[in-house]
């Protein structure tokens, strides 16, 4: 099985955007954790993370896209990163089925910075690294 990105769900409310997706892994979400949540595994298919102290509340510093703090963590679940300039992005994973995991992914944003095909290129591009780490 490979992944796949299932969903891309764009919302717009006054000026503030919101794109939501569903993106199924045959990995397990220990496997999946570290691309999401580490400096190495983000530079691998999203952005580099000059700065990133993993704990609610510590800063990130995603490059490019700007610098905030996480606005959640619950390990191996759920992290959420709100920076100044790009908005709020909600990683969450879930099990699925005995060996995969579901990601399910919000990023709310003001302006037109973002889009449906450029998430939906990193996610192809976050399933190929994973295939590359964890091949099936």
């Amino acid at each position: 099985m490979t992944g796949s990105v299932e969903q891309g769900i764009s919302q717009t409310h006054g000026n503030t955007h919101i794109l939501h997706f569903l993106v199924r892994l045959p990995q397990a979400m220990e496997t999946v954790w570290p691309a999401l949540t580490t400096p190495e595994g983000l530079a691998s298919w999203f952005t580099a993370a000059d700065v990133l102290e993993p704990r609610l509340g510590g800063a990130v510093t995603l490059r490019d896209i700007g610098s905030g703090s996480i606005t959640a963590w619950d390990v191996e679940r759920v992290a959420e990163y709100t920076v100044e300039a790009g908005g709020r992005l909600r990683f969450h994973l879930e099990r699925d089925g005995d060996e995969g995991s579901v990601l399910r992914f919000t990023h709310e944003f003001q302006g037109e910075e973002e889009s449906e095909p450029r998430w939906r290129a990193r996610f192809e591009r976050l399933i190929g690294v994973l295939e590359e780490v964890s091949p099936r």
